[in-house]
């Protein structure tokens, strides 16, 4: 009975262990290299603003990101997001 029981365990976990063995697929990056992406699309965590570390997927994004932070609490909203693409599309402003 404890072979069967046993048996029947080794059975149920093969699929689990190779499932885990499976090697974790990398997350394409938001945007291709140095074009810039959407707020929506940046703000990976959907949390209503971009870190640093979102705002990596971005090159021009993070030269930008201290001076585009008008607040300076380490994130842009949308509206600091959306001042800083205006005045890289327009650098006369």
């Amino acid at each position: 009975m404890k072979t069967n029981l046993l048996a029947a365990t080794v059975i149920a976990l093969v699929p689990l262990v190779a499932l885990a063995a499976e090697p974790t697929k990398t997350p394409d990056p938001a945007t291709p290299a140095g074009q810039s992406g959407s707020f929506d699309t940046l703000d990976a965590n959907k949390d209503g603003r971009i870190s640093m570390p979102e705002a990596s997927a971005d090159p021009k994004l993070v030269e930008s990101f201290s001076t585009a932070d008008r607040n300076g609490d380490g994130y842009l909203d949308a509206s600091e997001y959306a001042d800083s693409t205006r005045h890289s599309a327009d650098p006369q402003q």
